[in-house]
């Protein structure tokens, strides 16, 4: 960052010339770009704005009005100020005529009262400029190593927007073109305050370049994108003019996002990290405030105090860990859903890394508002974009982001179950499993395992010392109605071989399969079973 006047004017090369400013003494913040000593007067045109100019003054003219040209030549090419040293041309004070028209120009004016050595001050002034300018480089230096790694290690866009917040020392928000906010750090600050009425306080400002400041809001704004498509804007709150390296830092931060874009084509869209970072955070009540929450989903365009909220989650029908890339696409799919049909809703990946990687909404719905004509709609469209292969389940609909967690537990417990049927539902609630859903609900209590023991107990050990398939045999003939040849054919078995399966099911486990009530408490416990590995 270069000196400003009022920094040249502390070094003591400069204060042993016991310098007094006689005129422009608000202008003391004007940047000292180069220093330069000059004893003629049509000097102006050799200048290009930013310098410190130094005479003795004995070139200047008598005549007041050829003194006002003078310092109006030097204002209008930009100079920094003027610094004349008394004792050669003037003896005690400079000409009125001079200081009124450095006044009229705002132009700041010193005077030196002890004849300094001029040499002294520009070695000062420049050493001092070059020392800034290195800082500047080492700072930038610093950031490019800092966001060069981050994008080595494919940094997530919160780590990044992180990142910006700690090195910059002020809230920082990344935005869509429609000016919802994907990610944002409040410094330590109020996140609810720094986000109130985002988007219309974002809509107002413009600037016209690509990296500005704007002065009204306080707000340093640089776009996001690359190959000349733009997504998305970078905001550092400063509230006060930038600094270079805070330029830098948002420039540089804003280059890494759209690098991390760029190449990571398979990941899902910031807006989905955004969204699912969101839900994740309400449901390990990780907001020390609700509010936090609900100032974050607003500021993504989805309101969710005051309103009917409602877990709801989506996997594939198979019940397997989906790819990464396909539930991408199914966040998408979900999302654009939700959108067409009018859902204000949170939409993201959840767990993407772990074995319960599933796609989680948290939809918002008016107090008015029919959630089953909404999930209807919604379901519908998701069923014709994924073709039938992936299971809706919700939860119970809730009143306050607290019970949020509530809902999707429901709603993660239903589509466990639901995975596991054959049923062609829309969309799944806890009440229409029947009795899946019940012994779902008693995967953990003893007494349920202790009866899944008890009446298979023999068979699964069969299976397991002998490495046979009995176990499914048998839930295949109790699924198809006890209908022996449809069983046969599901088991791609001739109809002797599987009847011989069935008996040698009989022997092990001293039952009847022809008894109904032995085939019904054999159906129980292996639905049962079902429950309790899923878990």
């Amino acid at each position: 960052m270069l000196p400003t006047l009022a920094d040249v004017l502390q070094l003591d090369a400069v204060r042993r010339g016991q310098p007094r400013v006689v005129a422009g003494e608000d202008r003391l913040d004007n940047r000292v770009r180069w220093v330069h000593v000059a004893e003629v007067t049509d000097i102006a045109h050799l200048l290009h704005g930013g310098e410190l100019v130094l005479t003795t003054g004995i070139a200047l003219p008598d005549e007041p009005a050829r003194l006002r040209t003078y310092i109006g030549e030097l204002s209008e090419v930009g100079v920094s100020g003027l610094m004349v040293e008394l004792g050669r041309r003037y003896a005690s004070e400079l000409p009125p005529a001079l200081i009124a028209a450095a006044e009229d120009h705002g132009l700041p004016v010193v005077m030196l009262a002890h004849e300094p050595a001029f040499v002294d001050i520009t070695e000062s002034v420049h050493a001092r400029i070059l020392q800034d300018q290195m800082a500047e480089l080492r700072a930038s230096e610093e950031l490019h190593e800092i966001f060069t790694q981050l994008s080595v290690e494919g940094a997530s866009t919160d780590e990044v927007v992180r990142q910006v917040a700690a090195l910059g020392g002020h809230p920082v928000v990344l935005e869509n073109l429609s000016h919802q906010v994907l990610a944002a750090d409040a410094d330590g600050k109020d996140p609810a305050e720094l986000l109130s009425a985002w988007e219309t306080r974002s809509r107002a400002v413009r600037p016209e370049q690509r990296t500005a400041y704007d002065e009204a809001s306080g707000w340093l704004v640089t776009m996001v994108g690359a190959r000349g498509e733009d997504w998305g804007r970078l905001i550092l709150t400063c509230d006060a003019p930038p600094t270079p390296r805070e330029t830098v830092l948002i420039e540089r931060a804003a280059t890494t996002l759209a690098l991390g874009r760029l190449l990571d084509r398979h990941a899902e869209s910031i807006e989905r990290q955004a969204h699912g970072t969101i839900i994740t955070r309400i449901l390990a009540h990780s907001y020390s405030d609700p509010q936090e929450a609900a100032a974050r989903a607003r500021a993504l365009g989805v309101p969710l105090s005051g309103r009917r909220l409602l877990g709801v989650v989506l996997r594939p029908r198979s019940g397997t860990a989906a790819p990464p890339a396909e539930l991408s696409e199914l966040a998408e799919a979900a999302a654009t859903a939700c959108k067409d049909a009018r859902l204000a809703a949170l939409v993201g990946v959840l767990d993407e890394s772990g074995a319960q990687a599933r796609v989680g909404v948290l939809a918002s719905l008016p107090v008015r508002a029919d959630v089953e004509t909404a999930l209807n709609e919604v379901a519908t469209r998701i069923r014709k974009q994924s073709g039938g292969d992936t299971v809706m389940a919700t939860g119970s609909v809730v009143e306050s982001i607290r019970d949020v967690r509530r809902s999707f537990l429901e709603a993660e417990q239903v589509a466990d179950v639901a995975c596991r049927g054959s049923g062609g539902r829309l969309f799944y609630r806890l009440p229409d499993l029947r009795l899946r859903g019940l012994l779902h609900l008693l995967r953990d209590d003893a007494r349920l395992q202790t009866f899944v023991e008890r009446e298979l107990g023999p068979l699964l050990e069969y299976d397991a010392q002998r490495g046979s398939d009995l176990t499914r045999i048998l839930e295949l003939y109790l699924e198809s109605g006890r209908n022996k040849a449809v069983a046969a054919q599901q088991a791609h078995l001739s109809r002797p071989a599987f009847y011989e399966r069935l008996r040698r099911i009989e022997r092990v486990l001293d039952a009847d399969l022809d008894d109904v009530e032995s085939c019904a408490s054999l159906h129980v416990a292996l639905l049962a079973l079902s429950s309790v590995r899923l878990s």
